[in-house]
């Protein structure tokens, strides 16, 4: 979304076994690919990591509105992420959805 207007943002600040950590950023990276080349309304899936906080895991997430990260949460692409989440053992340290505000 371009212009003035609102962007629906999701950050999530997960927490992965080091001896996980490969696997999920795998399927982490699969789930963007796959939201930012088949989700018209994806506009941004970043994947965050660093060195300080080897188990923690931050996704950033922009999509045009709230209606779009919904659609997001029917994707095969996303079902096979949270099922990795399950499968790995994968917890949320904090899971936050804002608004951007597009100047």
């Amino acid at each position: 979304m371009s212009g003035k207007g609102q962007s629906f943002v999701v950050i999530a600040m997960l927490e992965v076994a080091v001896e996980h950590k490969a696997e999920f950023l795998e399927m982490c990276r699969l789930d963007s690919v796959g939201s930012t080349t088949s989700e018209p309304g994806c506009r941004q899936f970043d994947l965050l990591t660093s060195d300080e906080a080897p188990d923690e895991v931050v996704l950033f997430e922009v999509y045009d509105d709230k209606s779009a990260f919904d659609h997001h949460l029917t994707t095969p692409h996303y079902k096979t992420f949270a099922a990795a989440v399950e499968r790995l053992g994968v917890k949320e340290r904090r899971v936050r959805f804002l608004n951007r505000h597009n100047l």
